[in-house]
This record gives C-alpha cells, structure tokens and sequence, in this order.
C-alpha cells in the first residue's frame, strides 16, 4: 500500500464523519519541508472554518499513528477552480470540460496533456489535445486537475 493510500485510508473517516466531501490528499516527500495536503469539499462550499476543523482532526489522528516520520506541513484546503482530480468518478463528473493531466509514464511519447476531457470508458480517459484524441489508462495519471473555465 503506497504513503497516499495509506493516509488516504487513514483520514478519510475523520473528515467524512465531520460531514465534508473527502477528495483525496497530496502528499509531497521534500525532507523537513514535506507537504500533506487534504481537499475537502461541500455543497455548501467550504470556508476557513471547514479547514480548520478537519486540520484539527487530522493532526490529532497523525499525531497518534505517526505515519510520517519526517517533519511535514499539514494543509486543509477547498477544491478551488483547479479542482484536483483523483477518482474515476471525479473525471466521469467532469467529462465535456478542460483538464490537465500528468502521466507516470508517457503516452503517446508524451507525460502531459492539456485538453478536453472527452470520455471515461471504464478505466481509459479519453482526452482531446489540438484535435488530436488520446487515450489515458487511468492507473498512469500521477496528478489531473481541471482547468479553470474563466
């Protein structure tokens, strides 16, 4: 099971049993200088105070597992415009609008792709670059946002 796996398991049940949309975590390794971010969401949107409560949880939940024996910064943060995508379903929810995705390993000769987000046909994504459709296996995705609609 990988750190994010773990954490996601983890910290999942404390900010969904607080009543908010659990997105999925960023965790960032850098040594004294590591990241774990949490996104949230609600249908009512989210606000300081939303952050600061699952921050609250959160840390007391690591501070017992220990699960990260680095020093790190904890962030609790919305989805924002950017919106972070890290499920099937998150994509599948997003289907018809701009997206951004970075791959592990290249597709096509290549790692990123900025384009619409056509399809989800079981675990492929189907994307759109420049009139050009690519096929994404989900489990290649490293990080996938959408692109803000401004």
């Amino acid at each position: 099971m990988s750190k994010v796996d773990q954490l996601t398991e983890m910290l999942r049940p404390a900010a969904e049993a607080l009543g908010y949309e659990f997105l999925g975590i960023e965790y960032i390794s850098q040594g004294k200088h590591s990241v774990l971010r949490i996104y949230i969401d609600h249908e009512n949107g989210i606000n300081v105070d939303d952050c600061a409560s699952v921050s609250h949880q959160a840390s007391g939940i690591l501070e017992v597992e220990d699960p990260i024996s680095s020093q790190y910064t904890l962030e609790v943060s919305s989805p924002g415009l950017d919106r972070p995508l890290f499920t099937l379903a998150h994509f599948e929810q997003f289907v018809g609008k701009v997206v951004e995705v970075r791959c592990h390993v290249g597709v096509d000769g290549r790692r990123k792709f900025k384009g619409e987000l056509t399809a989800v046909n079981g675990e492929q994504l189907i994307l759109t670059v420049d009139n050009q459709e690519f096929t994404v296996d989900f489990n290649d995705v490293d990080k996938a946002n959408l692109v803000a609609d401004i």
